[in-house]
Order: C-alpha cells, then sequence, then structure tokens
C-alpha cells in the first residue's frame, strides 16, 4: 500500500489472544500507514465481555474522527455505566494477569484440539497464531468434501456438535471450531466428531 492513497481499517479484537507471535499493530508498519490506519478494537475477547458492546476506534485523521463522532452521536447513545467502570479497570491494565492465564488457557486448548483433530482420518488443521477458533479442513471426505454445510448440519444432528460451516467465509471445504469453552467439552466435542468421520468410511 506504499505509495497509495488507500485508507486501512485494522480489525485488532485479538491483539491479547496470540500465540507463539508477537502482536504487531498495522499502524506501527511506518509513520505513513499511521497517519491513513483506522485501528478498531474492543474488550469483548481480551477480557471476555461479550454482549456488553463495548468499542473503540483510534485515527491520527482528527477530522475524520469528527466526522464519526458526528455520524455516532446521532445513531446511538453512550454506552451504561456499568460497562464503562468495567472498561476503565481493563483498559487501565488491572486485569492483565487474568489476561495472561486466560491467553494461556486458550493456547493449551488449541495444542490439545489441533493434535486431536490431526489424528482424525481425512482431517487437518493448522495452528492459528491467535483467537480462540479452528479452521479445519474437510476437503478430503467423501460425500462433505466439498458441502461444509451438509457436515455441520450432519454432524449437529447426529453428534450435537456445532461448527460453523467454511462457506459463510467464503472457504468451503472447511468448518470452524471455537475452542472457547472448557477442555472437557473440547475432548467431548472432538471425540464426537471422531465418531462422525468414521462412520463416512463405512
Amino acid at each position: 500500500l506504499k505509495d497509495t492513497n488507500i485508507w486501512v481499517v485494522s480489525d485488532e479484537m485479538y491483539e491479547k489472544l496470540v500465540y507463539s507471535v508477537k502482536f504487531f499493530s498495522a499502524a506501527a508498519v511506518s509513520e505513513d500507514m499511521l497517519q491513513r490506519t483506522i485501528t478498531i478494537n474492543g474488550l469483548s475477547k481480551s477480557v471476555a465481555m461479550t454482549g456488553w458492546r463495548i468499542g473503540y476506534l483510534a485515527c491520527k485523521d482528527k477530522k475524520l474522527i469528527k466526522f464519526m463522532d458526528n455520524l455516532q452521536s446521532q445513531c446511538t447513545s453512550n454506552i451504561n455505566s456499568i460497562t464503562q467502570k468495567a472498561s476503565a479497570i481493563a483498559l487501565k491494565g488491572e486485569v492483565d494477569n487474568d489476561i495472561e492465564d486466560m491467553r494461556t488457557a486458550f493456547e493449551e486448548r488449541m495444542r490439545f484440539a489441533c493434535d486431536a483433530i490431526n489424528n482424525i482420518q481425512s482431517l487437518n488443521v493448522r495452528q492459528p497464531q491467535g483467537a480462540f477458533y479452528l479452521f479445519i479442513n474437510i476437503s478430503a471426505l467423501p460425500q462433505y468434501g466439498a458441502d461444509s454445510m451438509g457436515f455441520c448440519k450432519a454432524l449437529l444432528k447426529e453428534q450435537g456438535v456445532a461448527l460453523v460451516p467454511g462457506c459463510a467465509f467464503g472457504m468451503e471445504g472447511f468448518v470452524r471450531l471455537s475452542f472457547a469453552c472448557s477442555l472437557e467439552e473440547l475432548e467431548e466435542g472432538i471425540a464426537r466428531i471422531e465418531q462422525f468421520v468414521k462412520a463416512l468410511f463405512k
């Protein structure tokens, strides 16, 4: 994007949940990028405030910020006082140790889930560097290799396991699994996925 007029909107919601890499903000690439990057973030992932609807953005262009502020003020009212109090604590760094504990737990679950999925016939997955999802390749499966929606529907019906079809992300042949649950639930869910897949080869 160097030497262009293209603006960048960088969603950095998962900056606190990265594994085996150091997080790097898009705006930090260069002074040029800093001047034309809108960084958006929030607390739903990093401090588990999902549903509290608190988000924020940063941008060096004060004129653009003013326009966004004018638009926002006519669309929504301020967030409630309880959310503001909780957000202040989170943003001051008072829960950084808790965030790291959560990140470590997610990393443990991620490594377990990757190993378990890669041991299932015809499934494979790469370790993600952040967030709490696995994008599982099912393209080698008979019947469902090119039908992620069908795979997810049948898995839910037969095993009670809910995954998101890759077609929802423009990636047919993949399914998304969330490991934002307990290790015990993850073990049970993957065991059920294995049962389902084994039945396809009978």
